[in-house]
């Protein structure tokens, strides 16, 4: 399921989009302005942005420029949505990062299409290109998993798993998603199958100081981070010295 963020001030046609991306099997949030759309991105990076350019604030056309110039949200996949049909602006939409660009009025049919054929456009993208998260390398061509030129022993469900969470990093992932982006909707196995590759990813990763990349979330499922969590060393109980004592 990917997750859509729909950046758009005005409250009916943001409603119609949501509705329909919702029906497409889309997770979509919706953004009436710069700020709260900024704030949706910070906490969860979703997999496509649609983007309204005239918004109150700061424009659609700024934010997309801020986007493209963080490393984090630099591959976020952008359609442009606007009343502006001038070709010069769509230049500029297109110059300031959108992946696309649609004008209004439009059909619902024909943003669904653009979102599936931008989707398409950047998976292929992940597939084949080193992934670097925290120190943590994964090279999908080589299918080699390293740090600071150690190499990690993973099997191939793991490998699969290790390299969703890096190119999904940040974000929280139930056991059900997991089955279905890293085993497929196809495969009938229960979801605590999960939890023994989990913890078989972090055993090897441990080898390289990185199993606390991957943190639990009590209730939610599981997130990769790039900032490990400092485990704290169990205090060991003072041992109280006996005195011998005389016959």
């Amino acid at each position: 399921m990917s997750r859509i963020l729909v950046v758009e001030d005005e409250s009916a046609i943001a409603e119609l989009i949501a509705i329909n991306m919702r029906h497409a099997g889309y997770e979509v949030t919706v953004a009436a302005n710069s700020e709260q759309a900024q704030a949706a991105v910070d906490g969860v990076l979703p997999d496509l942005v649609v983007l309204d350019w005239m918004l109150p604030g700061q424009s659609g056309l700024a934010l997309a420029k801020g986007w493209r110039a963080q490393a984090r949200t630099r591959e976020l996949p952008i359609i442009m949505l606007t009343a502006r049909a001038e070709e010069g602006d769509k230049i500029s939409g297109l110059d300031a990062g959108a992946d696309d660009y649609l004008t209004k009025p439009f059909s619902t049919s024909e943003l669904l299409a653009r979102i599936r054929a931008v989707l398409r456009r950047k998976a292929p993208e992940a597939l084949d290109t080193l992934v670097e998260i925290g120190g943590l390398q994964l090279d999908p061509a080589t299918r080699r998993v390293s740090r600071e030129e150690r190499e990690v022993k993973v099997g191939p469900t793991e490998f699969r798993l290790l390299h969703f969470f890096m190119t999904h990093p940040e974000r929280v992932h139930s056991r059900s998603q997991l089955l279905d982006r890293v085993w497929g909707d196809h495969v009938f196995i229960e979801e605590r199958t999960v939890d023994v590759h989990i913890k078989r990813l972090r055993e090897a990763l441990d080898v390289v100081g990185c199993a606390g990349m991957i943190e639990t979330v009590r209730g939610a499922g599981y997130r990769m981070t790039r900032q490990q969590q400092q485990q704290q060393q169990p205090r060991q109980p003072h041992r109280l010295a006996q005195a011998d004592t005389a016959e």
